[in-house]
């Protein structure tokens, strides 16, 4: 009950700051996105057995400029087997900035998740996840950009077969983007995006008897082709450094592959 009471709370507060943008309503803007990855590492765990890859749609749409969005998000494993296993999230969110012009300029972003495994009983395996993530870009040198993450996750239902699940997940990253003369596509250069995220998970996860503890390390590059008319192809590859058994007993790494379109 507490946690449904924390919910709607958060949910009211994001409407509440809705109310000075309303007068200046801009126009409806999303991203589609569609993507394969080669496997489908979710919290450090490997979601599906056997490393397989999984096919991962998704929209997100600014709503009229307000710093409010939604998000719906799908995953599928490509192959038999798992047809129990498809993941369906909702999200709504609302990010902004503080501090613009400051060395402590703050790039923030509050939301809450549904997910949701159509195939299954929605008691056994329906969540929800309120979260919090914060961008300093102006605090490091180099362009460096640290940034924190921090995500309380329940289950939907009590009594399920995930009713000891609930837990929080901490994440601390450190971004930089290198510029190079451009390859291919529109683009008058090429970012090449790299990344480090640590974690610190607390019983996030399928496994309710996980450590508390740090869980894992993800290493990311990533660079992006504008192929024009509101399109963009964006690679990545990823390398897990697993830590703690109890969420991943192996290292991890995967490939990424993402057609986008803006409008």
């Amino acid at each position: 009950m507490a946690t449904k009471k924390v919910t709607w709370t958060v949910i009211l507060a994001l409407l509440c700051m809705q109310v000075p943008a309303v007068a200046e309503l801009g126009d409806l803007h999303g991203t589609l996105d569609l993507t394969y990855v080669s496997r489908f590492i979710w919290r450090g765990y490997d979601a599906y057995a056997n490393n397989h890859s999984a096919f991962q749609p998704s929209i997100d749409l600014d709503l009229f400029g307000t710093g409010f969005g939604a998000n719906v998000w799908m995953s599928r494993a490509n192959g038999s087997g798992f047809e129990n296993s498809e993941w369906l999230t909702y999200t709504l969110y609302y990010q902004n900035a503080l501090f613009t012009d400051e060395i402590f300029a703050t790039y923030y972003k509050i939301g809450w998740t549904y997910f949701s495994f159509p195939d299954n009983s929605r008691k056994d395996s329906a969540a929800q996840e309120l979260f919090a993530m914060f961008q300093w870009p102006n605090l490091l040198p180099c362009g460096i950009v640290p940034s924190y993450g921090m995500f309380a996750y329940w289950p939907s239902k009590s009594g399920g077969a995930n009713s000891g699940t609930a837990g929080w997940a901490h994440v601390f990253g450190l971004n930089k983007d290198i510029s190079f003369p451009t390859i291919w596509g529109n683009q008058p250069e090429q970012v090449v995006s790299l990344g480090v995220h640590t974690v610190y998970n607390a019983s996030v996860g399928p496994n309710p008897n996980a450590d508390h503890d740090w869980s894992h390390a993800v290493f990311s590059i990533s660079t992006e082709f504008d192929l024009g008319k509101g399109f963009t192809f964006v690679p990545g590859f990823n390398y897990q450094s697993s830590w703690d058994d109890s969420v991943n007993s192996s290292d991890e790494y995967w490939t990424s592959l993402s057609l986008r379109y803006a409008f």
